[in-house]
């Protein structure tokens, strides 16, 4: 109960203000900004007021890594150690995204 009230009467309540909340089925949410986001087995509620959609989601959160900025460094490493992209992705990934770091140990090898 919510402030004495039942979800019932909560329902109608929103109901007469023009809320509606929707259930979305989803498997995943993915937000991409500055940090992109992955939001595992997702309970997803849409809830539409004065002509407005707005979104809450919950679930298993994790940080995923940006993927265009991920074949720019990969491009960047092939150009500066002349590898082929499996090779600057290999290297990228043992460095642990550290572009500076895969292209010195490219390079080390190369000598």
């Amino acid at each position: 109960m919510f402030g004495g009230m039942s979800p019932k009467q909560m329902n109608a309540i929103m109901k007469k203000m023009g809320i509606k909340q929707t259930q979305v089925p989803a498997t995943e949410v993915i937000i991409k900004g500055e940090k992109n986001y992955l939001i595992k087995n997702p309970n997803v509620m849409m809830i539409e007021a004065q002509g407005q959609k707005t979104f809450q989601v919950m679930g298993e959160i994790e940080e995923i890594e940006n993927e265009e900025d991920n074949k720019e460094d990969i491009k960047m490493i092939m150009e500066q150690a002349s590898v082929s992209e499996e090779e600057a992705k290999k290297a990228l990934e043992e460095a642990d995204g550290d572009l500076a770091e895969a292209i010195m140990k490219l390079k080390k090898e190369e000598n």
